[in-house]
């Protein structure tokens, strides 16, 4: 069963930066386009980028400027960098594609 599996979560002070990536378990995902989500306490979801099969990349307008998706077809990989964090950045961050859901990663950004 396909799967996407993410990591780079931590603890980070305001402004600091991390780098999340998400690896697909096969390259079937390169036809795809790719997403990361994060979810906050309560359940709210909030799409946070877009990546076409092709790469281009788009970002949420709450972190446009400080974030980052690209995606690396040759290594069946995603990533997310983001910089500038801050603490309502804190979330759990998730992959999804083609109806499969990573288990996430939590970032969570405080003093």
């Amino acid at each position: 069963q396909a799967q996407l599996v993410e990591s780079g979560g931590g603890s980070v002070q305001p402004g600091g930066s991390l780098r999340l990536s998400c690896v697909a378990s096969d390259s079937s995902f390169s036809g795809y386009p790719m997403y990361w989500y994060r979810r906050f306490p309560g359940n709210r979801r909030e799409l946070v980028a877009a990546i076409s099969s092709k790469g281009t990349a788009n970002v949420a307008d709450s972190v446009a400027g400080r974030f980052l998706a690209f995606r690396d077809n040759a290594k069946n990989t995603i990533h997310l960098q983001m910089n500038s964090l801050k603490p309502e950045d804190t979330a759990e961050y998730v992959c999804n594609s083609n109806g499969i859901w990573g288990q996430g990663t939590q970032v969570t950004v405080s003093l």
